[in-house]
């Protein structure tokens, strides 16, 4: 079967909306004037390029860390199986908490993280993903700041593989097969 991918979101286009979400969470944590540590957690592997280019533009000051969570496997959809393969390092118990994801579809994996990690009592919780498919939605799962908005199709690209392949591209694509 031959692969074939087609550009969706080009690079120039996910840095001019990584920047502006960069600048409304600064806005957003530079307001809340309470000294309480900010925490961006990055689910892996996916939203590593994401979340490196969103911190990199924040002017506040945060802390990383890094959750491994899996329902996909090497398939093109979900197998509904959440694993989690890495859990936090450290607390964040009155931390406000930026989870970083790149791409929510189902909801299944976001609403299990969610209660997860208000759990842990964090000062706030907020979520940012990259790539949002609203269609796919069977959780109800509140998204504070979205990249884009993008159809039921499968996307590889900027951190986002299939079986592994394909996270380096500087772009969001989608991927389709022939025979």
């Amino acid at each position: 079967m031959k692969e074939t991918i087609s550009v969706l979101i080009p690079e120039k286009k996910i840095i001019e909306r990584t920047d502006e979400i960069a600048t409304e969470l600064s806005r957003k944590y530079a307001a809340l004037r309470d000294g309480k540590p900010i925490v961006v957690i990055g689910v892996l592997k996916g939203s590593v390029m994401f979340m490196v280019d969103l911190i990199k533009r924040m002017s506040v000051p945060v802390e990383l860390d890094f959750m491994v969570v899996s329902s996909y496997g090497d398939s093109t959809s979900s197998s509904g199986q959440l694993k989690i393969k890495k859990d936090l390092e450290n607390s964040i118990q009155d931390k406000h908490v930026l989870l970083v994801e790149d791409i929510i579809d189902s909801g299944r994996t976001l609403q299990y993280l969610l209660k997860y990690l208000n759990d842990k009592h964090p000062a706030s919780l907020t979520l940012c993903t990259l790539l949002d498919k609203p269609e796919r939605r069977e959780f109800d799962v509140k998204v504070d700041y979205v990249g884009f908005e993008i159809p039921d199709e499968f996307v590889i690209g900027y951190g986002l593989d299939y079986a592994q392949r394909y996270r380096n591209l500087p772009y969001i694509g989608v991927l389709s097969f022939e025979e």
